[in-house]
């Protein structure tokens, strides 16, 4: 399902990787371009993965990712729309709404095979299990502005990002072996990002990450236990306690969990069940728009003194199996590692050595600075 009035249409880089420009207006003769003129070598990815014989969790290993761009100058963007007297980027066209492409330098990829030699169980030992890295990474730009952020985005704009997920979501959860996609984005120096240009990735997982395994199986366990939807009861229970809501729409809602690991940390859930971005219909898509334009906006006001907050949004969609992709409902989780202005929380023993947190503050107290700068109609 895509929105009547944003068009797709899909061109070929110069490597031969894959762009699709998402179009919400109207656009002259000659601005969508769909030649790359560059004369550009394809990077062979040494993508791999290994699983951990003590945790049973995977671990990729992606070494040609050390060459990528790093906070390039203004002038060398590569996610910036190419025009004419400039120099040419990742987008062949003038100008762009929303373009999604195949990333240069993916941590996993549909380009990573076992050769000949490969092997497939570390140094023989029979513990190791080594695999190719084999899936899709894509890098979605929301903007051709690269001075704005998604906060600064037009509803109208959202929404088209919205319908760029659902499209990639679609495309990337049918490749072969694929058992989870994550759209995300990464926000701020603090956090890592390497390009400043506002911009998402979406990566598609030959396993389930952790925390979604995790979810899956507590929301097998409490199916046992009680006959309940997990995700059902946690929404029904925490707008019910309303302690932690941060706004309710017709199809939505933003809260803190009442367990939130992060100084600032907001999910949004929709108000029924739904596997992806694909499940939602447009009344849902167009709620969904207007409340991230909140959300996000009320993420920047949040620490007086700081003007953009570093932050993750990462959407946890449910997995791919169709055996088990009705335990979990899809959600959004923002956080920040930003524990008060210009001071970062950062992972130390407990939390990096045995993944266990320790909030600096409570749920409530994130919860009731969001209700204060949440924006009002």
């Amino acid at each position: 399902m895509l929105k009547a009035h944003v068009s797709v249409t899909q061109a070929q880089l110069a490597d031969g990787r894959d762009i699709f420009y998402f179009d919400d207006r109207p656009h002259a003769e000659g601005e969508r371009v769909l030649t790359d003129p560059r004369d550009l070598p394809q990077v062979q990815p040494t993508s791999e993965m290994r699983r951990d014989p003590l945790t049973g969790d995977w671990v990729a290993f992606a070494a040609h990712r050390m060459s990528r761009t790093f906070m390039p100058p203004a002038n060398e963007n590569p996610l910036a729309p190419s025009r004419p007297g400039g120099l040419p980027t990742e987008i062949p066209s003038p100008t762009y709404d929303v373009v999604v492409f195949e990333n240069r330098f993916p941590s996993f990829s549909l380009a990573a095979e076992a050769g000949q030699d490969f092997e497939y169980d570390v140094d023989s030992m029979g513990l190791v299990p080594r695999r190719p890295a084999h899936a899709r990474c894509e890098v979605v730009c929301f903007t051709e502005d690269a001075h704005t952020s998604f906060k600064d985005l037009p509803v109208s704009r959202i929404r088209t990002v919205i319908e760029a997920w659902a499209h990639r979501t679609e495309a990337l959860a049918a490749i072969e072996g694929v058992q989870q996609v994550f759209p995300f984005e990464n926000r701020g120096e603090e956090i890592g990002v390497t390009l400043q240009h506002p911009h998402g990735q979406i990566y598609s997982y030959p396993f389930l990450s952790p925390r979604l395994k995790a979810m899956v199986n507590r929301s097998l366990e409490y199916r046992k236990e009680t006959g309940g939807d997990l995700f059902a009861d946690v929404l029904e229970r925490e707008r019910a306690a309303g302690t932690r809501i941060i706004a309710e729409t017709a199809h939505f809602t933003a809260f803190v969990p009442a367990a939130a690991k992060w100084p600032v940390e907001a999910m949004v859930m929709p108000n029924t069940p739904a596997r992806d971005f694909r499940d939602l219909n447009d009344a849902q898509r167009d709620d969904l728009a207007a409340l991230l334009k909140k959300l996000y906006t009320a993420v920047d006001e949040f620490f007086e003194g700081v003007e953009r907050t570093p932050y993750i949004a990462g959407w946890n969609l449910a997995p791919v199996d169709p055996a088990t992709c009705g335990t979990v409902r899809m959600h959004l989780q923002l956080f920040s590692l930003m524990r008060s202005p210009n001071r970062m929380k950062f992972l130390a023993g407990s939390e990096s050595a045995q993944g266990v947190w320790i909030n600096d503050t409570t749920p409530e107290a994130i919860a009731a600075r969001f209700q204060e700068v949440w924006p009002r109609d």
